[in-house]
């Protein structure tokens, strides 16, 4: 079903996935006002599982649909355009890609199945307090210890930890090496001693992300991906098409779609001032669109996007902030609402509006992606 599915013309892939998305998408959390938890989109990960649809860029060899870059953006575009919720996901788009590319055999035997059951649910100790964009930078650390590593440090915005039974991280493995390097790449149960998580309540009063502190954990030597200190190596390959992903212009073309709800509700969508800005932001959603486009090629003909993607990135979370700001003015009174207007998903101003103030920081801040256009393309001086 993969090879047949990836075969197909664009189009009518697009409608295979579009047609079975409506058909057997649960009606009850579609456009979830909040990152849900494992308990409330396990339902969602079993049916893609069982459909065979929950890895489509895993080789089918190893249980994945075998579908090329530009189809799975296709699927992803489609998705969020269904208001689909995301998963908990770290196990499908991060652990399992790593060890198909870098896992011993032993290690693909054990780990690969267990993300298509949903058995293990994983998330990422990527983060530290003062290692968040300069990640290089972290200070968790993993000791050798004859056949063991003994692994002490702390880890932040550990999203979804309290949920996980999993977790990935990222170590120095050699204190003398350069910042780059003497980092190891960990496969770690959250059972473990030593191991305590600590929600972190955001904003709109959810615990999505966690502090995850490493009090002398003990791991096998097998616990280990690839070689003692090429972690950073393969964690930046496993970043290779995110900065795609939240360029997406799904983002603002929903809120702007939401903001014309909102102006109707508020009797404002006829007025002279409000249409002026709201067709400020249409153009630019339409411009977002063209640049994703130009990106979303790139892919379908097997090209990886050169530093200049990171626009994507900065535009897109941008203009999702500023629409969100506009979605506040529009709101007047209920703008301080966390809850929807009337119950109604579709006038959920505040919650937007919360919701994009940590889209500029996550996947590398604004202000990393504007060094990286400043250095790697527009070749200004440090």
């Amino acid at each position: 079903m993969a090879q047949d599915l990836d075969s197909l013309p664009d189009d009518a892939f697009r409608l295979v996935v579009r047609e079975w998305v409506e058909a057997n998408y649960p009606p009850d959390i579609r456009n979830p006002l909040k990152r849900l938890h494992w308990d409330e989109c396990k339902s969602w990960y079993f049916l893609l599982a069982e459909k065979g649809w929950l890895c489509p860029g895993w080789p089918k060899d190893y249980g994945g649909m075998g579908l090329s870059p530009g189809k799975q953006l296709i699927m992803l575009d489609e998705f969020e355009r269904h208001g689909c919720a995301r998963t908990i996901d770290q196990g499908v788009l991060m652990v399992g890609p790593l060890l198909i590319a870098h896992g011993t055999e032993e290690q693909k035997a054990f780990f690969l199945p267990k993300v298509l059951t949903g058995e293990h649910v994983w998330c990422q100790g990527y983060s530290e307090p003062n290692a968040g964009s300069d990640l290089a930078s972290l200070r968790t650390v993993a000791e050798r210890d004859g056949d063991e590593y003994v692994i002490n440090g702390q880890k932040i915005w550990t999203s979804m930890a309290m949920d996980a039974n999993w977790i990935y991280v990222l170590a120095r493995t050699d204190r003398k090496a350069k910042k780059q390097e003497g980092i190891g790449f960990f496969l770690v149960p959250m059972n473990m001693p030593g191991i305590t998580v600590r929600p972190l309540l955001t904003l709109d009063l959810n615990e999505e992300f966690a502090e995850t502190f490493f009090d002398d954990v003990r791991v096998p030597a097998s616990a280990l991906v690839g070689l003692p200190n090429k972690g950073w190596s393969m964690a930046k390959a496993l970043l290779g098409f995110e900065r795609i992903f939240v360029g997406s212009p799904k983002q603002s073309a929903y809120a702007l779609a939401r903001l014309r709800d909102l102006a109707e509700r508020m009797g404002v969508a006829d007025d002279p001032d409000f249409q002026a800005v709201a067709m400020r932001h249409q153009q630019d959603v339409d411009d977002l669109t063209d640049l994703y486009e130009v990106y979303v090629e790139q892919v379908r003909q097997g090209e990886v996007p050169g530093p200049d993607v990171s626009m994507l990135k900065v535009y897109q979370t941008e203009l999702y902030q500023r629409i969100t700001e506009t979605m506040l003015e529009v709101a007047g009174e209920h703008s301080g609402m966390l809850e929807p207007m009337e119950g109604n998903r579709a006038l959920n101003p505040a919650g937007l509006f919360l919701q994009s103030r940590p889209s500029t920081i996550y996947s590398g801040t604004n202000e990393i992606q504007r060094n990286i256009l400043s250095k790697n393309v527009l070749e200004l001086p440090g």
